[in-house]
């Protein structure tokens, strides 16, 4: 019997699959994970909660058209806030949402109010103006229960009249006294 000797060609390098970074939890002082949303004054991932409030708020049948939903009206949002509004509000939106408003170059004008809409109106298939308002009102008004109700009125002061109604709030005017001729 002879001998057989087996040479192997080496194959291309393939890439490397990326990898997922996975923070290392928090411990507490007994060893146990501190999950995020858990600890005082935390962000968290509420992703998934952010995601049931805008589906209850919108009456969306599944949760895939809620997130699909969301995902377009904060990108649409991530363009009209800037400066500080903007890094706060990313800041107290979970970790999904703020990459979704990050995503976004903000307009150098803010868009007024109907014209955001009708934006938005483009952006989801079969929508009408009056669809698109519901679905920009169910998720921006649910913004201030997670973002804080400051936080939102100086967003909406940054914005052009309009936007305060698809926040879910009244946009009060001062009254002109009458003019006496």
């Amino acid at each position: 019997m002879t001998a057989t000797t087996i040479t192997t060609m080496p194959r291309a390098a393939a890439p490397a699959p990326a990898r997922a970074v996975i923070p290392t939890p928090q411990r507490n002082r007994l060893g146990s994970a501190v999950r995020d949303d858990a600890r005082p004054g935390a962000r968290g991932d509420g992703w998934s909660e952010l995601i049931a409030s805008v589906r209850e708020a919108g009456q969306y049948p599944t949760t895939a058209e809620a997130e699909r939903v969301t995902r377009i009206v904060l990108s649409a949002l991530g363009g009209q806030v800037t400066g500080e509004e903007r890094v706060d509000l990313a800041r107290a939106l979970p970790t999904e949402a703020a990459a979704v408003i990050a995503s976004q170059i903000p307009l150098t004008r803010p868009q007024p109010a109907p014209e955001f809409v009708d934006t938005i109106a483009a952006r989801i298939e079969g929508s009408t103006p009056a669809t698109a308002r519901w679905d920009v009102s169910s998720v921006l008004s649910v913004l201030p229960e997670r973002a804080g109700a400051d936080l939102i009125d100086r967003i909406i002061a940054q914005l052009p009249p309009g936007y305060a109604l698809l926040f879910g709030r009244a946009e009060l005017t001062p009254a002109v006294p009458p003019q006496r001729s």
